[in-house]
């Protein structure tokens, strides 16, 4: 079937869906961080979104296209597939209107979000693990349509979606009566968020500049509009879940070129840190897709003085296991942490002496592997390193290699690198 590529969501269309939501997704407050604005001395609201039901803003599109179905899709029962937000939207929605639906996930999938998607849609969903990745999942999706002749409920690349996801611009401007919006930062994964919300800006705001805002691994959004066509990305770096799909969707890759000012760019390890930020100064929880449009305010700094900024925190659902690797990932972006191959004498005292003479008063190792008799004159040791500032650094190398210490610096060699974080 041919994408009508030419589509835009009409206001008339969002306000529809905002009626369909109510009493099903929360109008979510929009909220002014007295932290971040004081930091970058303007004035910053957080739409949350993380304070939905479902944690995410995904029920928005998610209950929009499932209540559009008809007779004929509804006996025939509808399928998702997703790795997360997507398929608890899909499940909530499904339980709502009684409609049976199938859901694939990867199966490496955490424990948790799996059983959030079956306490959601309870009795009226079948969740299916399979395969290694998304790519897995949705074509076993798609297998079990064309084999059932079920209906897919895509993420992003669908009108009733994006329309749904839009609701969210609807009630920024309905929040923000006061205060005429100057910039809002906005994460891109699929590009349902950003299609509906800046379409409705554009309308009702032309002035508001739209930033969307991918993870550095997973540029999928700017890359399609530098090029000018949609292109699908050889790899990505899957970090940002929420936000990391090799190529954005046909509808909404027509719609963002158009729309927004800007895209922008942030480290994974810049995310993290917001992560951590928001969490023990703020006492919000996000997940790395939560925390895109924060942790992008940095590079605008200067053009947003003294204006009104909104930030979309689109949702919340991190896995707490995953706490190590986002300090991990943290410490690495602030050059903080950092891994040698240590040469240790095969002398009695060359370990003593390493902690005593090389690491300074602050330095704290955090991982030590040591192999025995490598050599005749040394042995080795794979070490970690945290510092406490990143000036620490060369000197802490220069005494290594003065006292025959140094074997080699890790952190710039990814293939080795991999196995340790």
């Amino acid at each position: 079937m041919e994408i009508q590529t030419t589509y835009k969501p009409t206001l008339k269309a969002v306000e529809t869906a905002a009626n369909k939501l109510k009493g099903i997704a929360s109008v979510t407050p929009l909220i002014k961080n007295v932290q971040y604005s004081k930091q970058f001395n303007a004035n910053i609201y957080f739409k949350r979104e993380d304070l939905q039901q479902v944690r995410s803003y995904k029920i928005r599109g998610a209950y929009n296209k499932i209540s559009s179905l008809d007779a004929v899709q509804i006996e025939n029962e509808i399928v998702c597939a997703s790795a997360g937000n997507h398929a608890q939207g899909v499940a909530i929605s499904c339980k709502l209107l009684k409609i049976k639906g199938t859901i694939f996930m990867p199966s490496p999938t955490p424990n948790q979000k799996v059983e959030q998607v079956k306490m959601f849609g309870e009795d009226y969903i079948h969740v299916v693990l399979i395969g290694d990745t998304f790519d897995d999942a949705y074509h076993a999706a798609m297998q079990e349509c064309e084999r059932l002749n079920k209906t897919f409920i895509h993420p992003f690349d669908d009108k009733k979606i994006i329309e749904g996801q839009a609701t969210v611009g609807l009630e920024i401007i309905d929040q923000a009566k006061q205060h005429p919006i100057h910039y809002i930062f906005v994460p891109v994964g699929g590009g349902g968020l950003s299609a509906g919300l800046s379409s409705v800006f554009k309308v009702l705001s032309p002035l508001t500049k739209i930033i969307g805002v991918e993870p550095k691994g997973a540029p999928s959004m700017s890359t399609s509009i530098k090029n000018n066509r949609n292109t699908a990305l050889r790899y990505i770096e899957n970090f940002v879940d929420g936000a990391a799909v090799k190529r954005v969707g046909d509808l909404n890759f027509e719609i963002c070129k158009e729309t927004l000012h800007d895209v922008l760019l942030v480290h994974e390890g810049k995310v993290c840190q917001t992560i951590l930020d928001l969490y023990n100064k703020e006492a919000i929880v996000v997940e790395p897709a939560g925390a895109l449009s924060i942790a992008a305010l940095e590079q605008y700094a200067e053009d947003i003085k003294e204006k009104n900024v909104v930030c979309v925190v689109s949702g919340s659902n991190n896995d707490i296991t995953r706490t190590p690797e986002i300090k991990e990932r943290a410490l690495l972006y602030a050059n903080l942490k950092h891994y040698f191959i240590i040469k240790f004498p095969q002398r009695a005292g060359a370990l003593r002496e390493f902690v005593a003479e090389i690491l300074g008063p602050t330095d704290d190792i955090t991982h030590f592997e040591y192999t025995k008799k490598v050599n005749r004159e040394n042995d080795v040791a794979v070490v970690g390193l945290e510092l406490k500032h990143p000036s620490h650094l060369s000197p802490l190398i220069t005494k290594m290699k003065l006292h025959n210490f140094y074997g080699d610096y890790l952190n710039d060699k990814p293939d080795l690198f991999q196995f340790l974080v």
